[in-house]
């Protein structure tokens, strides 16, 4: 069995909390889990990500244990085939998405010209939608996509609270956990690689 991880679950507070208070507790309480499955269960991450992972942790606290248990790896980038339909989807969704962003820009636009004392917060507001119209739901960023394509080479399954990043694994067949359940599914193959060893 194959995890490919996504930093989500060590920093995104509310995923977090069911390792730990911050992000080096939450990699400490994982890492104790990945010693008990080790030889049974492989817990991979893409190079980025786990640049990302160790710039919001105590890297002392963690090494040499994060080197052990959960192995870098990028994607074969030049041996991976990814099918046209994702191309075709991923621009569909772009151009959906920058119409959206028009239209959040236009109504703010307009509310900010109707209450002219209100301008900083018609900005907030607007700065707070135009991202969520542009960038809920979307693989955005250069590490979300290797920790699609690297869970598509080995067959493995994603683990992440990325709604972006579960929508295209979805679209694209590729196993996923959402990290809110992933303590459970790990204190599950505990208890059955236990139980297999009495």
């Amino acid at each position: 069995m194959k995890f490919v991880l996504d930093t989500s679950i060590f920093v995104n507070p509310e995923v977090r909390k069911n390792f730990g208070d911050n992000p080096t507790e939450a990699v400490k309480t994982f890492l104790s889990y990945a010693e008990k499955l080790f030889g049974k269960v492989e817990f991979y991450m893409p190079p980025g990500i786990y640049r990302e992972v160790m710039h919001f942790v105590e890297g002392e606290e963690i090494r040499p244990a994060i080197e052990l248990y959960i192995i870098k790896k990028p994607p074969n980038v030049h041996e991976l085939k990814i099918p046209a339909f994702v191309v075709y989807e991923l621009i569909e969704d772009i151009r959906r998405r920058i119409d959206k962003g028009l239209r959040v820009a236009e109504k703010a636009v307009r509310e900010s010209v109707l209450d002219t004392d209100n301008v900083d917060n018609i900005i907030q507001k607007l700065r707070r939608n135009y991202r969520r119209a542009l960038r809920e739901g979307i693989v955005d960023s250069k590490e979300d996509f290797e920790l699609i394509l690297l869970a598509m080479e080995l067959d493995a399954t994603i683990v992440s609270a990325d709604v972006g990043i579960l929508t295209w694994a979805q679209k694209m067949g590729i196993k996923w956990v959402d990290s809110s359940v992933f303590r459970e599914v790990l204190e599950g193959l505990v208890e059955k690689l236990e139980g297999k060893n009495l």
